[in-house]
């Protein structure tokens, strides 16, 4: 028997008997389009954790004070600032890869402006810190580097502080207060959207370093040129883990801590935690669809029985088939093809129905979705070997009828 009659066969006896089929396949329909709408599902959510923690920045590692030991009292991580804007132009300068070294300053402020007034953070920052986060200005323009040296008293607006302060309107060279300190807006930054942490990244104001260590968010920063964090960017991924090395050991020369003593800082790498989630969610999407595939095992058991029913039933078409010169490869063929066929057209109507799932959850939910080629191709490809390996013991049993017996069966 040729394959294209053969194929022709098994299509004549699923539209023969169209409901039984329907049914038949809508194990592996759902199973299908579950798997399709849980690695949609699952894909999404890991581009969006990756985009939420990039947007922090590539190829980042965060300087942040450590542990502070006064009068034999340990005060914990952050109780003291233990960096200076030195420190970070000394790691700028000798640890090799760095492209950015921004320190930074950070607090709370209520901003006005005329008779609308916004609470958000501000961050005084020097040039770095823009080029470190790899964040644009949209409108205006940056600090430029007297700007920076002198501390002059202007601002750059994020969209959301310049959204709810002044509406439609342009907010260059706009005056707005803080802490009743007039600040000049010179520039507006490009969106930067939600977090990793759920916060709004563009609720935020800049302003220079030393304006915002003077004169805004405290004038204890000032004393010796602290600062809260240090942000560096490196060139490339592969420098981090070196490069982190080099600055604990030129931090810990700077800050004259020897032996045993415990460092007065901390590094984390921002890449390797922007990596650990990524692989979490990763892990989450195929255990998602590990569930999910366990109803296409379910469809395959339903395709077995119905074969097996199948093959009952045409006991007397196989038998007659046998006696004109089929032989048994071919019977087997038949079936086999059959039981494929029914599992391949359940896993494509199986692929559309996840499709729409996942788009549908995308849209109610807010939940992102990515349906990729790859999963379809695995579903379906993963549904016809279902269909083979369900089908193959009912194609071998029609396969081995006796023909003689075969056409007295009733």
């Amino acid at each position: 028997m040729r394959l294209v009659e053969a194929i022709r066969s098994a299509l004549s006896a699923i539209a023969a008997n169209a409901l039984r089929s329907l049914l038949t396949m809508l194990g592996i329909v759902i199973g299908v389009a579950a798997v399709i709408a849980m690695v949609a599902i699952g894909s999404g959510a890991r581009n969006l954790v990756d985009q939420q923690i990039r947007s922090l920045g590539a190829n980042l590692a965060i300087v942040t004070p450590g542990n502070v030991t006064q009068g034999g009292a340990r005060l914990g991580a952050g109780a003291a600032s233990t960096l200076t804007s030195d420190d970070a132009e000394a790691i700028r300068r000798e640890v090799d890869g760095v492209v950015a070294a921004a320190p930074f300053v950070q607090g709370g402020a209520q901003v006005v402006a005329g008779a609308s007034n916004w609470g958000t953070r501000i961050y005084g920052v020097d040039l770095d810190w823009f080029q470190a986060r790899e964040w644009d200005v949209a409108t205006g323009r940056g600090f430029d580097p007297e700007e920076v040296r002198r501390g002059d008293i202007v601002i750059i607006l994020g969209q959301t502080v310049a959204r709810n302060l002044f509406g439609e309107d342009d907010p260059i060279d706009q005056t707005v207060r803080v802490r009743n300190v007039p600040f000049r807006v010179i520039g507006v930054m490009a969106p930067k959207g939600q977090s990793a942490f759920g916060q709004d990244q563009d609720d935020v104001i800049f302003v220079p370093l030393d304006a915002g260590r003077r004169r805004v968010i405290g004038r204890n920063y000032a004393k010796d040129g602290s600062v809260g964090s240090i942000f560096v960017k490196f060139a490339n991924e592969e420098e981090i883990e070196p490069g982190i090395e080099t600055m604990t050991a030129l931090l810990r020369q700077r800050h004259r801590i020897v032996g045993e003593q415990e460092d007065d800082f901390s590094i984390r790498n921002l890449t390797e935690i922007a990596n650990t989630a990524s692989a979490s969610a990763n892990t989450l999407s195929m255990l998602l669809a590990a569930v999910a595939a366990v109803s296409l095992l379910v469809g395959g058991i339903g395709i077995m029985n119905i074969m097996l029913v199948s093959v009952t039933e045409r006991t007397r078409e196989i038998g007659l088939r046998l006696a004109v010169g089929a032989r048994p490869r071919d019977i087997l063929s038949q079936f086999l093809i059959e039981a494929t066929t029914l599992s391949t057209i359940g896993g494509a109507l199986g692929v559309g129905l996840g499709a729409g799932a996942a788009y549908l959850v995308a849209q109610l939910a807010g939940w992102p979705s990515l349906v990729s080629t790859n999963a379809i191709i695995l579903a379906v490809g993963f549904s016809a070997l279902v269909g083979i390996f369900f089908g193959f013991y009912p194609a071998q049993r029609a396969a081995r009828l006796d023909p003689i017996e075969a056409l007295r069966r009733e």
